[in-house]
């Protein structure tokens, strides 16, 4: 590698970390739900318009239930967490889907949609209210903001890293840059996602408490999951979510430091 290109990789590097400094200090903004600072690129308001067509073709491909209980359960719960969270007034818009699988989502824009299959596997309604009130968390959390944020941010860097290994003669730089793609994706993209589904599981817990609902019920609800998914799961670090054992373990240590029971 000649000298002049060696200064120009070095100087292209320098660029890049001075620029994504630049961006993280101007990017960053206060959460005024959970006290913390968040990088930002993107907002709520850009994203809840991306998501709307994407929840035009949820409805589309998957039938809704059209259970009575099941539809007014969940619309019942919902207002009461949202206002438990304090954002009662915004667009919620609740649906549940006619499918077996145990899951829920949240949309950027307050869209919320529960498949059948959860809502029947939850023993009671503090069970649904829990998994409701972690999806809430994700809006007041603004971790559909932050994730992507996040994304754009490591895929700068990972294209600026490739651009550097292209112009030099080190050796393996194919297998140096399939591992840099592995790192960015274990070691920044999926942890940051683990962190925010246990500030939801918390957040969920606060708005249960607020709302009147058995707090103890998130933690019979994980532990049934649990049991449920025992054997059938990928190893943790590679996961977006955390275990149900782990989460069965903040929740508990989480209750009993706030006094909820």
């Amino acid at each position: 590698m000649s000298k002049a290109k060696e200064t120009n990789v070095i100087m292209s590097r320098r660029h890049l970390i001075a620029g994504l400094a630049a961006g993280t200090v101007t990017a960053c903004v206060t959460n005024p739900d959970t006290g913390e600072s968040q990088f930002m690129l993107v907002s709520e308001g850009q994203l809840a318009q991306m998501a709307s067509s994407a929840w035009t073709d949820a409805k589309a491909q998957t039938p809704i239930s059209r259970d009575p209980h099941l539809n007014s359960q969940l619309t019942r719960v919902g207002g009461r967490i949202s206002t438990a969270a304090n954002r009662q007034h915004e667009n919620w818009e609740y649906a549940v889907f006619d499918s077996d699988q145990k899951n829920a989502f949240v949309m950027p824009g307050g869209k919320v949609g529960f498949y059948r299959g959860i809502m029947e596997f939850s023993d009671n309604e503090d069970q649904i209210a829990a998994i409701m009130g972690h999806e809430t968390g994700h809006v007041t959390g603004r971790h559909a903001a932050a994730r992507y944020s996040r994304q754009m941010a490591a895929g700068a860097g990972l294209a600026a890293a490739n651009v550097a290994l292209s112009r030099s003669d080190t050796r393996y730089k194919n297998e140096i840059a399939a591992v840099l793609g592995a790192g960015v994706t274990f070691g920044v993209i999926l942890p940051f996602s683990r962190k925010h589904e246990l500030q939801a599981d918390k957040l969920g817990v606060d708005y249960m408490h607020r709302a009147g609902y058995d707090v103890r019920q998130s933690v019979r609800l994980w532990e049934k999951m649990a049991a449920d998914s025992s054997g059938s799961r990928q190893p943790e670090f590679m996961s977006t979510h955390p275990s149900p054992e782990t989460r069965v373990q903040e929740l508990d240590s989480y209750i009993r430091s706030k006094g909820y029971a």
